[in-house]
């Protein structure tokens, strides 16, 4: 039983290891950006206390950095309106008094990026999603249309911009917030996307940075 216990210990702590090694800065409890909140092979992460030696404890959706807040924010724009930072990857409701609501999302990819100012032109709660013909071209195995759904990619609610194929959506994957990984949309975890969608009204001005 002690040795049992003694090589427990050991296999732990070389499982430590390699997890600092893969993700820096997860050792001293917090989570550095750019990890993408995947454990290493064989491990898994659980918010609750660890019942295992393969397990880890912590977030394994959204990087604190990422989580809703009220920030201060200068801004000429009016209250209400949505500032889009994709640089910083942070989108902002326009509060008023220098303050805005600050939420993490995930932006395009390489060669995907964009910028420009449109209006909120349509709101939808569990969006069905129709991939436009050219990501259908890049990925032939793409539905031709999917309801909306825990499983649909456009996640809880979306809103969508003008008359752009491009919309601020929800998510089934938050672990990609903070990352450049869309063919363009901005991404938001349901929770997020379901609190904006409750504040913004038709024909709301969205200035994409």
């Amino acid at each position: 039983m002690v040795e049992t216990k003694r090589l427990i210990s050991v296999v732990l702590a070389g499982l430590l290891l390699l997890t600092a090694q893969a993700a820096p800065g997860f050792a001293e409890g917090r989570f550095q950006q750019g990890w993408r909140f995947a454990p290493p092979p064989g491990m898994t992460v659980t918010d609750q206390r660890p019942r295992h030696a393969l397990a880890l404890q912590g977030n394994p959706y959204v990087n604190p950095a990422y989580l809703r807040q009220v920030v201060t924010y200068p801004t000429g724009e009016r209250s209400g309106t949505i500032v889009v930072d994709t640089t910083a990857h942070f989108l902002y409701f326009v509060l008023g008094d220098g303050r805005a609501l600050r939420y993490g999302i995930g932006v395009a990819r390489d060669g995907f990026e964009w910028n420009g100012t449109h209006r909120v032109t349509r709101k939808a709660e569990w969006p069905t999603w129709t991939p436009p013909a050219e990501m259908r071209q890049r990925q032939p195995e793409l539905p031709a249309q999917m309801a909306g759904g825990p499983d649909n990619p456009l996640g809880a609610r979306a809103l969508y911009l003008g008359s752009t194929l491009y919309r601020i959506h929800g998510t089934n994957q938050p672990w990609t917030i903070g990352q450049n990984v869309s063919s363009g949309c901005i991404r938001m975890t349901n929770q997020d996307v379901t609190d904006l969608y409750g504040r913004v009204q038709l024909n709301t001005k969205v200035v994409v940075l």
